[in-house]
């Protein structure tokens, strides 16, 4: 399902009128460009009245500068996301598949009556599982309950700073309460567990939340910026966390057991209070507005990222968008390179473009047309006769 995005007005540039002052000049005593016949006796004054029009400096009414960039341009304003998705997932090398995921392009639509928010809207979730696939498999059934439908996910048709804070608390809300769900569920092993990381699109707002290792990559005009940190030992401040908390951190390993230092479920690790446990299931958020630079973004398993940088990955799905423009076949091909570079994991990938055809918008430059300058005829009997002296 794919959102169709319309622009419904344009924001007005904003014009600066500049005053002017009329003066007038009197006396001057030639006229250029008279004929002789009509030019006065140089005895007689002639006088001339001369509209002169002076520019007043105006106060700059907090614009800036002629040479300084613009905080928000006009583009900015005007951009809509026009969302398009596609994802892949692949066992790997492993024994079992343990990742799911959640698409949804049109979250509006997908919600119904059960949600007011502005438009465009999209939701996409990747699980990674571990100990089993219990716990990643409960998420992909139970997500959107804890995320929308059983909590009071804010209402609004326009984002401001309010609204993005009031959907930043519910969305932490809801990691906090699927973890909680995962203990009591006795059909869940307490030594099953899942990383989890979502993102969010209302309008040109994208908020992803992350827990564990699965990594968001937002890339901007061929850079890769990431959304996401990775959760593990090499995390400094997530070690000062862990030490704080009473872990410790043994060859990469959270007390020695487990690669992430931050996960839903996995109760056999966690005390009563898990918010007092080296191992917590808290989202880190960051956020970004969109613009027409912002190409795509992707969601993939830490089975990507243990062979490949993020930047490898973001050259290869915008070569892939280039060349065929199909974003689920962008997921597949990044899949099939980390097979190729030897992971050892599964594998889930989700690609979300933000622009339409990015093949066609990345096109070279066509080729400016030549200009051609003719000789003046002077320059045509110089040339002749240097020719003609050359071969005497």
């Amino acid at each position: 399902m794919v959102a169709e995005a319309e622009v419904m007005h344009q924001a007005p540039v904003p014009v600066l009128e500049v005053q002017y002052h009329r003066c007038v000049t009197k006396g001057v005593d030639e006229v250029v460009g008279m004929s002789a016949a009509a030019a006065a006796p140089a005895a007689v004054e002639v006088e001339v009245e001369v509209e002169v029009e002076v520019a007043v400096e105006m106060p700059r009414m907090g614009l800036e500068q002629p040479d300084a960039e613009p905080s928000v341009s006009v583009e900015m304003l005007q951009f809509v996301p026009n969302i398009r998705s596609g994802s892949f997932a692949d066992i790997g090398p492993r024994r079992y598949m343990e990742d799911e995921h959640i698409r949804i392009d049109d979250l509006s639509a997908h919600l119904g009556s059960l949600l007011v928010c502005p438009l465009p809207s999209a939701f996409y979730g990747v699980f990674d599982g571990h100990g089993g696939p219990d716990a990643a498999a409960y998420m992909k059934r139970h997500a959107m309950k804890f995320l929308f439908e059983d909590s009071e996910f804010p209402q609004a048709s326009h984002v401001d700073e309010l609204y993005l804070q009031s959907v930043e608390n519910s969305v932490r809300r809801a990691f906090l309460q699927a973890d909680l769900a995962l203990a009591d569920d006795l059909d869940i092993s307490r030594s099953s567990g899942t990383t989890a990381i979502t993102a969010l699109v209302f309008g040109r707002q994208l908020l992803v939340a992350n827990a564990g290792d699965c990594r968001a990559v937002l890339c901007r005009k061929g850079v890769a910026m990431e959304m996401s940190r990775d959760h593990r030992a090499n995390y400094v401040q997530e070690c000062e966390r862990v030490a704080a908390s009473g872990g410790f951190i043994e060859d990469g390993y959270l007390n020695g057991v487990l690669s992430v230092t931050r996960a839903l479920g996995d109760w056999d690790m966690k005390t009563p209070d898990a918010s007092a446990s080296p191992l917590i299931a808290e989202p880190e958020f960051q956020q970004a507005t969109l613009t027409e630079d912002d190409e795509f973004l992707i969601m993939g398993c830490d089975g990507i990222w243990d062979v490949m940088t993020s930047q490898h990955a973001v050259s290869l799905v915008r070569r892939g968008l280039r060349q065929h423009d199909d974003p689920a076949r962008c997921a597949r091909e990044l899949v099939m390179e980390a097979k190729r570079l030897e992971t050892a994991d599964n594998l889930t990938v989700i690609v979300v473009c933000f622009v339409s055809e990015l093949g066609a918008q990345q096109h070279e430059q066509p080729e400016r047309p030549r200009s051609y300058k003719s000789l003046s005829t002077e320059a045509l009997c110089n040339l002749r006769s240097w020719l003609e002296t050359d071969h005497r």
